[in-house]
């Protein structure tokens, strides 16, 4: 995985370098950590507007799925691994905030940030025939057209000024991994489920609460089709929302919904609520207490 570095764009190229000099972690190692999580994750994103059309944002990370299982704890192992890794950053810029993003440790990209005042966003993975090792692959031969999914996700963070000008680099850019994006921003009915393939757009689902829709949930599967039996968090988790109510929207109530199971399971790292208007972001390290479903 080595040579990879060498391909990346900057400034991703010298932060991952300057990572592996600083902590002596071979450099093959730090680039697969930087790309894995675009080929595996599972995540629950949900962006709602409360009856003054104010926007609100959560969403649960779940990783480590059938990645080593400690049989001292009765826990995914990578997922025990990378809860302390969990940290909040602050992008800064003339010494002001421009962004804030949910990082673990010694990761580049982004997959859950908020750029006060414009938009808030979150990636679920997408699982699809044509996916991300498709597009490492098509990186490995020489194609380097497409974007890396959290290295755009960060790019779209720090550059975009309005969330349609965010909506429409997500909608049109090429990636090398499908992904659901979910994009909230600072107005009333401005937040969206975008489905992607790796080189166009889906769907794209939007908030509508004149007509009722005043929250959108996204799990790992397209939002036309059902999901699988053996992994349903999207029936709890919309029942949960509709029991919520749209006069009770608020980041308390999108915890509470978080906090049911299984939407929270033995994979969830961490539950992040965010607020576009102020800026506020707030991360909680989660574990699931048995009787728990492992996924």
């Amino acid at each position: 995985m080595a040579p990879i570095a060498d391909t990346l764009p900057d400034p991703y190229q010298g932060e991952i370098k300057g990572i592996a000099k600083a902590t002596g972690i071979p450099l093959g190692e730090v680039v697969l950590y930087n790309i894995f999580y675009e080929i595996f994750t599972f995540c629950t994103s949900i962006v709602a507007e409360d009856k003054s059309g104010k926007l609100y944002h959560a969403r649960n990370l779940d990783f480590g799925l059938f990645l080593g299982w400690d049989t001292k704890t009765n826990q995914w192992e990578l997922t025990e691994r990378l809860r302390p890794l969990i940290i909040n950053v602050d992008y800064q810029m003339k010494n002001q905030t421009i962004a804030k993003a949910v990082h673990f440790t010694g990761y580049t990209g982004v997959i859950t940030g908020v750029k006060p005042g414009v938009i808030t966003l979150t990636m679920n993975e997408r699982f699809n025939i044509n996916g991300g090792y498709l597009g490492l692959l098509q990186w490995i031969l020489g194609d380097h057209t497409g974007h890396w999914v959290g290295f755009a996700i960060r790019d779209v963070l720090l550059d975009a000024q309005s969330y349609d000008a965010a909506k429409d680099y997500i909608v049109k850019s090429k990636l090398l991994a499908p992904a659901y994006f979910i994009l909230g921003g600072s107005k009333s009915g401005q937040g969206a489920i975008i489905t992607r393939d790796r080189e166009s757009c889906a769907e794209v689902r939007s908030l509508n609460p004149k007509n009722g829709t005043w929250f959108l949930l996204e799990t790992n599967y397209d939002p036309w089709t059902s999901p699988p039996f053996f992994d349903d968090r999207r029936t709890p988790g919309t029942k949960c929302m509709n029991k919520l109510g749209y006069d009770n929207a608020g980041l308390p109530g999108l915890f509470n919904v978080l906090s049911t199971k299984p939407n929270l399971n033995m994979l969830t790292t961490y539950t992040t609520l965010m607020q576009v208007d102020s800026g506020h972001m707030e991360t909680y390290i989660r574990h699931c207490e048995q009787p728990c479903w492992p996924w």
